[in-house]
């Protein structure tokens, strides 16, 4: 029973939101191919055998594949054509050519590489927008209701009643935004300016490194010690510009907070253990899915973003490894020899395998399924 209940409460959820946002991103290679009139040959959701499948007018075979992490388009000629023998028989004909993805031009191919990526970001920015506008989005004023006795806010002097206007480099209009920024930089001094009594003041504070267990995971972020005023948070409806508008700042300010973690990660202030795979996405998904549709669809944006994102790094094997070869190919002014690209190529399916891996088992320790298997043998 508990394993009929985890399937329906996370994988479904999981596999839910995980093919939409695939499907969200390979139509984005699609488009923009049969916009260059490039012939599409399949296109799959998932990898592997396949589950079931039509084809279309154009001759293209939509399907769903067994193995549900991911997708892909197969475009015509995607290898150069003296390589390639398309239809098992004769070397490509002028016809051919016309709608092979090699035989575009530069432009093309990277537009339709980047499409991809450019997709999951919009969708990002369509769905936030509908919830700006049906729902709304979530206002606090960003004045401080009261500051905790010995806190890192007490020490750099805030009062109670300040109000925040600037953190760094950051105009602050909301509360959310100076919990953002705090937590992003624990034991990093920030320079802060408040409004008290009709004047700014500046001080400086350096928000407490803390440990948190989110969604399974220990986390270590920034703790100020201040807390917001009982009762004033809002839900502020937008008209459909604006809220599409405040939709893109969102979708930006998300991006930048997945590089900050990034970097923090990369010189050591955070630890790789808060780098999660499937397995902690999908337990994500099913907390998501219990408490609300809309919190589904915000995790969905959100993890749209974080696909986009991870796609566009500069990575053989995806789209951002094929955009560099593409700018390699423009100052050269010929491609990558074989040689080249295929050395490239399985160094990056290495790079991927093993991050995999990496995440995979970070999600395995840190949900102590670990613990859980050794129990039952000892």
């Amino acid at each position: 029973m508990d394993i009929l209940s985890g399937i329906w409460n996370y994988v479904i959820p999981f596999l839910a939101v995980l093919t939409m946002l695939v499907f969200v991103h390979e139509m984005g290679h699609y488009l923009v191919a049969r916009w260059c009139k490039v012939r599409i040959q399949v296109f799959s959701i998932g990898f592997g055998p396949e589950i079931y499948g039509i084809d279309d007018k154009h001759g293209t075979r939509w399907k769903f594949s067994a193995i549900p992490f991911g997708g892909y388009v197969k475009m015509f000629g995607e290898q150069p054509p003296d390589e390639m023998d398309p239809d098992g028989h004769q070397p490509m004909t002028e016809e051919d050519r016309k709608v092979s993805f090699f035989c575009k031009t530069l432009g093309q191919r990277a537009a339709i590489v980047f499409a991809g990526p450019a997709a999951n970001f919009l969708f990002a920015i369509v769905v936030l927008a509908g919830l700006f506008s049906l729902v709304g989005q979530p206002y606090t004023p960003p004045d401080i209701g009261k500051v905790i006795e010995n806190s890192a806010a007490a020490r750099a002097g805030l009062k109670d009643g300040d109000v925040f206007k600037r953190i760094g480099d950051t105009e602050i209009t909301r509360f959310e935004q100076v919990q953002r920024i705090v937590q992003l930089s624990p034991g990093q001094p920030l320079k802060i300016v408040v409004a008290r009594d009709g004047r700014l003041q500046n001080v400086t504070a350096t928000p407490d490194g803390v440990e948190v267990k989110r969604f399974g995971s220990i986390q270590r972020i920034g703790q100020l010690g201040v807390t917001r005023p009982t009762g004033d948070m809002v839900l502020v409806r937008y008209d459909p510009f604006t809220a599409l508008w405040k939709a893109t700042e969102r979708t930006a300010s998300l991006t930048v907070d997945i590089f900050d973690a990034l970097g923090q990660i990369i010189t050591g202030q955070r630890t790789a253990e808060e780098l999660g795979g499937p397995v902690r996405i999908a337990q994500i998904s099913g907390d998501m899915a219990q408490a609300g549709l809309v919190m589904v669809i915000q995790f969905a944006a959100i993890l749209s973003i974080n696909l986009g994102l991870i796609n566009l790094f500069p990575i053989p094997m995806l789209d951002g490894g094929h955009l560099v070869f593409y700018g390699i190919e423009a100052i050269r002014g010929r491609p990558l020899g074989e040689r080249a690209m295929g050395y490239s190529l399985n160094v990056g399916l290495a790079l991927i395998f093993g991050l995999t891996v990496f995440v995979t088992w970070n999600d395995l320790v840190q949900l102590r399924v670990i613990d859980y298997f050794i129990g039952l043998v000892t």
